[in-house]
């Protein structure tokens, strides 16, 4: 017996400019017009916005008003203002009387449970303080974020002419001896790294900024798992070539000693934080 076809549906009319603008759109907009659907790199616009106006603070600024953080993360001051308001319910930001805005205590706690991870306040701190005192230089702590490196926790010289590092503040990992040893002791190759891990630390003179010169050494976990690095760092006029050279093993020993020290405290926690070395 021949099957039956289906009858075809009546042809629709053809729609008017009008009834196009009727049909919503898939793509919400805001108020500045942009979309606020995902990206076309996969994230959430409205989160990656939200991420925009906390980073527009800069290290020493209490407060930024609505103008300038507007300019800084170029959006809409309406967005922003929403932004604005929406992370204050969490806690995250925080408007003063004069209608300025700060960030929240949320802020704050996020940082600190994200530098417990690594034990900076009874680990970390009192070594890099103490190879302050021996090298009279600033010393810093680094951790791998990507393809980035980051300094979790920085101890700053007594002296009065010293490098700055801000913390928190993304890095090139090919340049300055604290991303060189990253990479030499996460596996890059090429005879340079290969160089790095034989010496078991790398120094660098103007690599990465004008007369700053740095010395580095890697700091390991349990199993040998690459935690980041600990530095030394001051200008090249108080550290030319011969200096970084004679405080490789003081670096190298500052090193060492937080290797064991992190790596003791991950066999005694593994159990109850699995993963505890990166949060």
């Amino acid at each position: 017996m021949p099957r039956s076809t289906p009858p075809s549906p009546p042809p629709s009319p053809p729609s008017s400019p009008a009834s196009k603008a009727a049909v919503p759109s898939a793509t919400t907009r805001t108020t500045d017009g942009a979309p606020s659907t995902p990206g076309r790199d996969g994230g959430v616009i409205a989160v990656t916005r939200a991420l925009q106006v906390l980073e527009a603070f800069a290290v020493g600024e209490s407060h930024l008003s609505l103008a300038e953080l507007s300019r800084r993360c170029q959006l809409h001051k309406t967005t922003v203002l929403r932004l604005a308001r929406t992370l204050a319910l969490s806690g995250y930001l925080v408007q003063r009387e004069d209608g300025d805005w700060r960030l929240g205590p949320a802020a704050g706690w996020l940082g600190a449970r994200y530098k417990a991870g690594f034990d900076v306040q009874n680990v970390l701190e009192p070594v890099l303080r103490a190879l302050t005192q021996a090298t009279g230089e600033s010393a810093a702590f680094y951790v791998r974020e990507g393809n980035m490196r980051t300094c979790l926790v920085r101890v700053e010289g007594p002296q009065a002419l010293r490098h700055h590092a801000r913390m928190g503040e993304g890095l090139p990992l090919e340049k300055g001896s604290p991303g060189r040893v990253i990479l030499a002791f996460s596996g890059e190759p090429g005879e340079d790294y290969e160089a790095i891990r034989r010496r078991g630390y790398h120094w660098s003179i103007g690599e990465r900024e004008q007369g700053v010169a740095t010395v580095s050494a890697p700091v390991f976990g349990r199993n040998w798992r690459l935690l980041g690095c600990v530095c030394i760092s001051g200008p090249e006029t108080r550290l030319p070539e011969a200096r970084l050279q004679a405080l490789s093993q003081t670096i190298m020993q500052a090193a060492n000693q937080l290797s064991y020290a992190l790596a003791g405290r991950a066999a005694s926690t593994a159990a109850q934080a699995p993963g505890v070395w990166h949060p």
